[in-house]
This record gives structure tokens, C-alpha cells and sequence, in this order.
């Protein structure tokens, strides 16, 4: 609601008990964040907006019945794609697990679609009930070592700034291009700085001589911290370090060590990318600080982290708090070690009760045909899928359960005639990533150790940061129908053994999304957890999450883009083959 004259003035009376408040929350023990105490005070919000604290009479009244009350739980980035659904379903998935604003990257969909990708999400996120805020994606494409769908300038990000919710420039995760005064790139953080606005930061690997770097080109966040060490180098330069668990990468129990009460209010909390089943079963945010808690943070503390510390990160000056003048977001707890949320008020209206939305948002923004049209392969055969690996000794990809950092392994690997035989036994499986945005014809190869697929094959268009297909296969035959058909559903996810679809996940806005509601489509990933089981999966992480990331040519150490086998410490492209 636009602030007037008459909106004040009504504020003000209400706090000034001239006036009784439109509702008015009475015997709840209030969280305050800014003090980390309890209080026992009334809450009176008028327009969505607390009025006071204290004792009020109101037009309603809700008896909190001695319900522990939290600020709305904030999201600190998050890619909503990843959890394959629009920002409409994503509202409604997440606001019963407490998140009520979240701050969004939608570089998944601009690597895609570009600025037509940029303009769906910001549409599709008007009028729902969960706020959304935008960092503009300051990479696409991540890499040129890769080709993605779409490339944005500084000019074309550069209009977006005057929207309400744009808060700043999206992870910087070219730090090559910021340390060697890229033109682009500065003249991107020059926008950010220029406007007043926020810079995410993507600091995979950097140590602290590199952090420096990012920190003088006023970069002020990171999400990629997966050790204490990496996490007290970034705190102690001045950064924000976000406290990532998503589905792929779950660093949180590891960077809790390096959290304590003299640099906790430096922090704030991610899922970054998280699974719509993963969010459903776990939660969101409310995972994040039931983890914290768990772990021995002070509750209060760990709701501190989840709310004012993100607010103040991105400037959110009337949320992330339960004080007069901020927005009446707030979350009722029956139980405070296990943050079990009885209710969940947005803008002063009961939103979500017992983990379910009171009333659902429905998607009412239909995408462009451009976005709905997004996977266009060339013809592939067999040939197409050969790895010469000499010798056998090679170039491998070791999987890190749980994590989207892989090792670089050099290991001698199955080999007829020079080619590269896969070998499940061995866990040695063939990976490959199509380009499917201009049908180039280009197709990376490569060997992967640790995917845990005995039989079969399975494909993905959802693979960070271009989004081409990815695919992993014991066999050429799996290997291929797997690609084929994930092209012919116009995106989406697929396990295969023996040339037969055994599952599917159908994802046709731009090769990441779909409309249906979150049941059905977890229905579908139902269905496709239990055809990886069939295929051999353990289940002990999830295959298709870590496929996402082995296209990422930002993450250490070796990762796979269209154009081949790529080093992140050396930063270019290498062959299979390894040198002996």
C-alpha cells in the first residue's frame, strides 16, 4: 500500500490509541529481534503495518493464546526456478513454512530468455501474497566458456533498475572479469553503485587476498562459503555471509562453526536452490533456523539471522521485525526449539494455518511463446556421443555427495579402441551437456565418478547456470533416448533404461518451470525417485540436483559445459584425455 497523507494519519491515531487498530494480537510473546528478549505486549497493525505495542483495542481481536510471535521469515537469495514452479506456487508452497519476503536471482530464466525471462518473473510476482524482491543477473551468460540462450548487457539491465522491486545486481560470479577490469563487468557495478544499489557476490574458492578484490569493487555478499575458514575470511573483510542448506548444496551444519555472538549479526540465511519436494518436506527458511537451533544457537539468535539481519542486508527498512512501522508479517509458534508454526499473518491477514495456505494463489501470468518454445537441439547419433581418452588415463569428475563442488580426479578409465567404455561397477559413467537454445550442434563430453546409476540413463534441461541439456548415462543407448525425449517434452527431467521412459518431469516455461500446482508435480517427483531407485540410486543424494550442477563452470574443480571438459583453476577448457 503507497504511503499518503490519509494512510499516516490513520497510523498515527491507531498508535496513538485514537483510534482502534484494525486487529490487535493479544497473549503472544513477542520475539524482538533488536533487543533478543521475549515481551508480552499487544500488537496493533493497521493498513498491514504494526501501530504499536502494548495495550490496544482493535475491530479484531486474535488471542495468541501464549504462541511465541516471530517476524516473517526472510529469504535471503534464492533462484525460485529451481524449484520448478512459478513465483504464484512458489508463494504458496512456502509462505506456511513461515517465509514471507524472499529476495530472488532469476539468472535460471534470463540464461534462458533473457530480458523476456526478467519480465515473467517480475510480472508473475504482482499481487501475490508472498514479496518478492529481484537482484538482476549480472552474468548472463555465467562464462564464455559455454552457450547459453541469451546475453545481457549493462544497457539492457539497466532499465530495471527503477522498478520497485529491484534491489541491486545479482551474484557476481565472473570474478575474473572484476579482477581484471572487464569493461562490461564495470561498467554493470558502476550501475549498482551509481543507482544505490546492493551487489551479490559468488566468491567460489576465493581466498582472503581475493576477497579483497570483490570487497573494493563494493561486492558485499556471499552464498558459496562451504567451510568455517571461508566463512571468518569474508565476515572479517566486512561481508555479509549467507548461511546456505538447499537441496544440492547443504553447507549449513559445516558454516554454523564459524558463527558466534560478535559476528552473528553479519549473517543471514539461503536455501539458494532448493526442490520443490525438498521444500515441502524440510521447509524453507524454517529449516535453516531449525538446524541452528539444533545445533545449539540460541533460538533467538537463530530468528535474528532469519529476519532482521536479511532485512538490513538489503535495506528493507520496515521488515525483518515485530516494532511500530514495519509491515505486520508474523509467524506464530507453538513450539520455539522446533519452530512448529501454528499461523503465519502477511501484511496483518491470516495467510497460512497448520501448513496450509488459507487461500491459494493461482497463476494467472501465461508465459510467451518464445519462453514456452526454449529446447531446440540439432540431430544427434552415436558418433556424436564418442570421448577419446588414448591411453585410458583421464579427466574425471568426482562427485561430493551434497555439495556442488566436485573433484578433479585423474584416473585411468575403461577404454576400447581409444574411446572411453562406461562401467558401473566402477561407478564410471559418461556425461554429456547439449546445447539446446540455438541448435549449434556444440556437445561437451565427459567421464563422472560417484553418480551412483547402475543401469539406464537420465537428462535435465535444468543445468546452472545456460541451462543445456545435461545428461548422464551408462550406456549410449540410455544416453541418447534420454537426450531426445527431454527435447521432445520442450524441457524438462527423465530417467531411462533400455530406451524406456520409466519416468518423467515435464518443465516447458523455458526448460525450469511449470504451471501445474505443486501436488502434481510432486507426484511427478515421486515418480522420478522411484525410477532412480530402479536405476541403482541410493538415494543418499539427489541425482538430477547434483547433474544440475556439473554444467556450472564456476564452481571448482572440473565441470562439464557444450564446449567441453572445464578446469576451474586454470580456468579454460582441457581434454578428457588426461596428460600423462
Amino acid at each position: 500500500m503507497k504511503l499518503t497523507i490519509e494512510t499516516l494519519r490513520k497510523r498515527i491515531d491507531v498508535a496513538a490509541k485514537r483510534t482502534p487498530a484494525d486487529l490487535v494480537i493479544k497473549n503472544g510473546k513477542i520475539i524482538n529481534v533488536f533487543t533478543r528478549e521475549i515481551i508480552e505486549e499487544d500488537i496493533a497493525i493497521a493498513d498491514g503495518f504494526v501501530a504499536g505495542l502494548g495495550c490496544y483495542e482493535g475491530k479484531e481481536i486474535i488471542d495468541a493464546g501464549g504462541s511465541y510471535i516471530a517476524p516473517g521469515f526472510i529469504d535471503g537469495h534464492v533462484h525460485i526456478e529451481s524449484a520448478m514452479v512459478t513465483p504464484a506456487e512458489f508463494s504458496n508452497v512456502v509462505l506456511p513454512h513461515g517465509v514471507t519476503t524472499v529476495i530472488a536471482d532469476p539468472h535460471e530464466i534470463a540464461n534462458v530468455s533473457g530480458t523476456d525471462g526478467i519480465d515473467f518473473m517480475l510480472e508473475s510476482s504482482e499481487d501475490i501474497p508472498l514479496d518478492v524482491y529481484f537482484m538482476l543477473p549480472s552474468c548472463v551468460p555465467a562464462t564464455p566458456f559455454e552457450n547459453a540462450g541469451a546475453s545481457l548487457s549493462d544497457r539492457e539491465l539497466e532499465k530495471y533498475y527503477g522498478h520497485p522491486r529491484v534491489l541491486g545486481l545479482g551474484e557476481v560470479m565472473d570474478y575474473p572479469a572484476v579482477m581484471n577490469n572487464d569493461e562490461n563487468m564495470l561498467k554493470k557495478l558502476e550501475d549498482a553503485h551509481t543507482k544505490g544499489k546492493c551487489i551479490d557476490g559468488h566468491a567460489a574458492g576465493l581466498n582472503a587476498d581475493e576477497i579483497n578484490i570483490y570487497m573494493t569493487a563494493g561486492i558485499r555478499t556471499d552464498h558459496e562459503c562451504i567451510n568455517p575458514e571461508e566463512a571468518l575470511h569474508r565476515l572479517r573483510k566486512g561481508m555479509y555471509v549467507m548461511l546456505r542448506e538447499g537441496s544440492a548444496a547443504r553447507d549449513l551444519l559445516a558454516l554454523l562453526k564459524s558463527v558466534n555472538e560478535q559476528n552473528a549479526r553479519r549473517c543471514l540465511f539461503v536455501t539458494d536452490d532448493k526442490h520443490l519436494d525438498d521444500l515441502i518436506n524440510e521447509g524453507s527458511i524454517d529449516h535453516n533456523v531449525r538446524m541452528a537451533i539444533r545445533e545449539g544457537m540460541d533460538p533467538i539468535l537463530a530468528v535474528q539471522i532469519a529476519t532482521l539481519n536479511a532485512a538490513e542486508c538489503f535495506g528493507l527498512k520496515n521488515k525483518g521485525a515485530i516494532a511500530p512501522g514495519y509491515v505486520a508479517d508474523l509467524i506464530f509458534l507453538s513450539d520455539l526449539r522446533n519452530v512448529t508454526i501454528e499461523r503465519v499473518v502477511k501484511s496483518g491477514i491470516l495467510a497460512a494455518e497448520n501448513g496450509v495456505m488459507k487461500a491459494p494463489v493461482p497463476n494467472s501470468i501465461v508465459p510467451s511463446a518464445a519462453i514456452l518454445d526454449s529446447v531446440k537441439i540439432s540431430s544427434l547419433n552415436y558418433e556424436d556421443l564418442s570421448i577419446n581418452i588414448g591411453t585410458g588415463i583421464a579427466n574425471i569428475i568426482g562427485i561430493i555427495p551434497n555439495s556442488i563442488v566436485t573433484r578433479h580426479l585423474v584416473e585411468k578409465a575403461d577404454s576400447l579402441n581409444g574411446y572411453f567404455q562406461p562401467n558401473p561397477d566402477k561407478d564410471y559413467l559418461k556425461l554429456a551437456v547439449v546445447e539446446r537454445h540455438n541448435r549449434t550442434g556444440s556437445i561437451g563430453l565427459g567421464i563422472i565418478k560417484g553418480l551412483g546409476i547402475t543401469r539406464g540413463g537420465i537428462a535435465s534441461t535444468v543445468a546452472h547456470d545456460s541451462h543445456n541439456i545435461v545428461a548422464a548415462g551408462t550406456s549410449d543407448e540410455d544416453l541418447l533416448a534420454a537426450i531426445k525425449h527431454t527435447s521432445a517434452m520442450k524441457g524438462g527431467l527423465a530417467v531411462v533404461q533400455d530406451g524406456k521412459i520409466l519416468a518423467e518431469l515435464p518443465l516447458p516455461i523455458a526448460g525450469l518451470m511449470t504451471d501445474q500446482d505443486s501436488s502434481v508435480i510432486y507426484g511427478h517427483l515421486s515418480e522420478l525417485n522411484h525410477a532412480l531407485r530402479s536405476v541403482g540410486c541410493s538415494m543418499e543424494f539427489n541425482p538430477f540436483l547434483t547433474l544440475s550442477f556439473l554444467a556450472l563452470p564456476v564452481i571448482p574443480e572440473l565441470k562439464l559445459t557444450d564446449k567441453g571438459l572445464f578446469s576451474v583453476r586454470s580456468f579454460s577448457h582441457i581434454n578428457a584425455e588426461a596428460k600423462k
